[in-house]
């Protein structure tokens, strides 16, 4: 790092700690292991590099807030009013308001691209819950290097510097394949978008269980991940090609929920003609018709994960990734 000046950001990487880490070490905080701020201290010595106390007083500040990011990607229609997003939002707020926490909910365009700047530094926030790391994680990654404290709802299987909390999607793709093809059904479509993290591993699972399946048929159909994309395409399958699918494992209930009204109206039978199997378990799930079999994510054990990994990071830990149970919920759509 010679010519250029040593920030508290580059300190902490060079010390392999979060910013907030380095902060409280270079304060001579006691809830930091004194290996930690020896180690941290030397180098800051080394580095000719100083804290102002002031700014960093300042900086350690709490608003007593917790920031909610919906990271939607700029092409998607899906908006803050899916019901997963909304069910997931619901069970983070409950969990931060337990630690005596208010939730802010923002999106990923309002934020723009300085997370770090608009939340951190803007002190509207002590730290980050992002909902869904979509197609690219730069933004993400970027606020992480800044010190940014946060933490993901995600795929944990993603090599990652910030933790991640969230389902088994390979588990959740390969069992809910799995129980199609068990239910006599052979030639399988995927719908969903795989370039996202998530629904990249729940596509991968969906692979996977054909591997003993040598007569059945897999073919993906890359979606927008809302249920007017899966009611359009699945329309004009049946238009083009008529009925060449029998099961139809969709990345979310919403897409599930879609790809069935297309079937539906079109009379052919859910599930004689075609299985369908989603992922989210949401409440419209049980009570459509036919009622729609799942993949659940247990929200609630998540968001207490999510949260007490940001605490822990604002305590001046390092929380590692975590993945949470999935559980298939037989009903009458397979």
């Amino acid at each position: 790092m010679s010519g250029n000046k040593v920030t508290l950001a580059s300190l902490a990487k060079l010390a392999g700690v979060s910013t907030s880490t380095a902060s409280r070490a270079l304060n001579n905080n006691p809830l930091i292991k004194q290996e930690t701020r020896e180690k941290i201290q030397k180098l800051a010595k080394d580095h000719n590099f100083s804290l102002n106390a002031a700014a960093s007083r300042l900086r350690l500040q709490k608003t007593n807030v917790i920031a909610v990011i919906i990271n939607l990607e700029k092409e998607t229609e899906q908006s803050i009013d899916d019901p997963f997003l909304l069910k997931v939002v619901s069970d983070i707020n409950l969990a931060v308001n337990k630690q005596g926490y208010e939730l802010l909910l923002s999106n990923s365009y309002m934020a723009g691209d300085d997370w770090h700047g608009y939340f951190i530094s803007g002190r509207r926030a002590d730290g980050l819950i992002v909902v869904g790391q979509g197609k690219q994680q730069q933004k993400i990654e970027r606020a992480a290097i800044q010190g940014t404290p946060l933490v993901v709802w995600g795929d944990p299987k993603t090599q990652s510097n910030y933790p991640i909390v969230g389902s088994d999607n390979f588990l959740g793709g390969k069992t809910a394949t799995e129980h199609l093809l068990n239910k006599g059904a052979s030639k399988l479509l995927f719908l969903g978008e795989p370039a996202h993290a998530e629904l990249g591993e729940r596509y991968r699972g969906f692979l996977a269980a054909f591997e003993t399946a040598h007569h059945a048929k897999a073919e993906l159909v890359r979606i927008d991940i809302t249920s007017d994309a899966a009611y359009g395409i699945i329309n004009q399958k049946l238009r083009e090609s008529g009925l060449t699918f029998d099961g139809i494992f969709a990345c979310s209930d919403m897409v599930a929920l879609g790809a069935m009204k297309a079937l539906k109206e079109r009379y052919v039978s859910v599930p004689n003609d075609v299985r369908i199997v989603g992922f989210d378990n949401i409440a419209m799930a049980d009570i459509s018709h036919p009622s729609l079999s799942t993949i659940a994510q247990n929200t609630k054990v998540a968001a207490e994960l999510l949260v007490q990994k940001l605490l822990q990071q604002l305590a001046g830990e390092s929380p590692q990734s975590e993945q949470v149970d999935i559980t298939l919920i037989q009903r009458q759509s397979s």
